[in-house]
């Protein structure tokens, strides 16, 4: 590769550095604003040129920087943050955007990158939708805590668990606002209540486009077909974060992808030790935690090691146990599929 590359992402601009390998020009400098237009202007220069390429970190930003390079037929390569770090060593100097844009020039050059998998588009695409589905998920579960915190902190009576689930506990707990509570907290509950009704519009909308993906992603299908308690939404979201060609190999590096590892005891006593490290995509460990929960009927394959935990533990750490095998068990499967896991079905 005669040019090669590293581009530094950030809000404001893109620091670029770059080495002509055969006249030993070196190209330095900055992209502002940092959007598609500025970016595709600059990458204009390397029009008619197939021999560049450029290497920038997986961070926020990355998805459109990788695309306008393929569009522009540069070889696009994705590095991973920590490792990326981690092979700078030990910091001699300051740390600027100037040097960190020359960090993964210099390792892209020396065939040292770190290099993450880049999906296909309509895996980003499903994947955008899941992080949307999951926000207004986690943001459901806060308008209800709202509204009993209110409750509580206003001396009502407490509410009963299916207050917000129907209509009749919806009636009744207008009814119980007004009567128990000061005109602020009626409004506040009022409020709370015009929230979760939009918010449930949104997901149900939202949960339509992502049950249509996946009944259309094989990958998907073929996990909800083998794997007890991995529906939908679970197989969906295994198969874009997991799935592709050689991607974990062993299965373990998969279960440390998701986050669901539990982190190494420091003894300098700042920390106890088994806490799970929740590095990678939240909504990976939340499918396959809901999934293992559902191990713990008597009908299901792995309800026996569930119990097993259980008793010995508990019930969350068992949900936990059977998740790190629905991991692994995903990933043995999708790797069996290679890259037809990401087909239509």
């Amino acid at each position: 590769m005669p040019i090669v590359g590293g581009l530094d992402i950030h809000r404001k601009q893109i620091t670029f550095d770059y080495l002509d390998t055969a006249t030993g020009e070196v190209g330095r400098g900055q992209i502002a604003p940092a959007d598609r237009a500025h970016l595709r202007a600059w990458l204009a220069r390397f029009a008619g040129r197939d021999d560049a390429a450029f290497a920038l970190e997986g961070c926020t930003g990355w998805r459109y920087v990788a695309e306008e390079l393929a569009a522009a037929g540069i070889a696009a390569h994705v590095a991973e943050p920590a490792d990326t770090a981690f092979a700078r060593g030990r910091k001699r100097h300051a740390k600027t955007d100037k040097t960190d844009s020359r960090h993964l020039r210099v390792l892209l050059e020396q065939g040292r990158l770190p290099e993450c998998w880049i999906p296909p588009a309509q895996i980003l695409e499903c994947r955008a939708l899941l992080e949307a589905y999951h926000d207004l998920r986690r943001e459901h579960t806060a308008w209800i805590e709202r509204i009993h915190a209110v409750f509580f902190h206003q001396g009502a009576p407490r509410l009963g668990e299916g207050a917000l689930r129907t209509e009749r506990g919806l009636a009744a707990l207008r009814e119980a606002a007004a009567v128990h509570l000061s005109p602020a907290g009626q409004l506040q509950v009022a409020t709370a209540l015009d929230m979760l009704a939009a918010i449930e519009a949104r997901m149900d909308t939202l949960r339509q486009q992502l049950l249509h993906a996946a009944r259309h992603l094989a990958g998907a299908r073929a996990l909800q077909a083998r794997l007890y308690g991995v529906g939908p939404l679970a197989g969906l979201a295994m198969t874009c974060w997991l799935g592709g060609a050689g991607r974990f190999s062993p299965a373990r590096k998969a279960v440390r992808f998701a986050g669901l590892d539990v982190t190494v005891y420091s003894p300098d006593g700042k920390r106890s030790p088994g806490h799970l490290s929740r590095q990678g995509p939240e909504i990976l460990r939340w499918v396959a935690y809901e999934a293992g929960q559902t191990h713990g009927r008597a009908p299901a394959p792995g309800h026996d090691y569930y119990a097993a935990v259980k008793d010995r533990t508990d019930g969350k750490i068992a949900a936990l146990s059977q998740a790190r095998r629905l991991i692994r068990q995903a990933c043995h499967i999708l790797a069996e599929l290679g890259d037809d896991a990401l087909t239509a079905a």
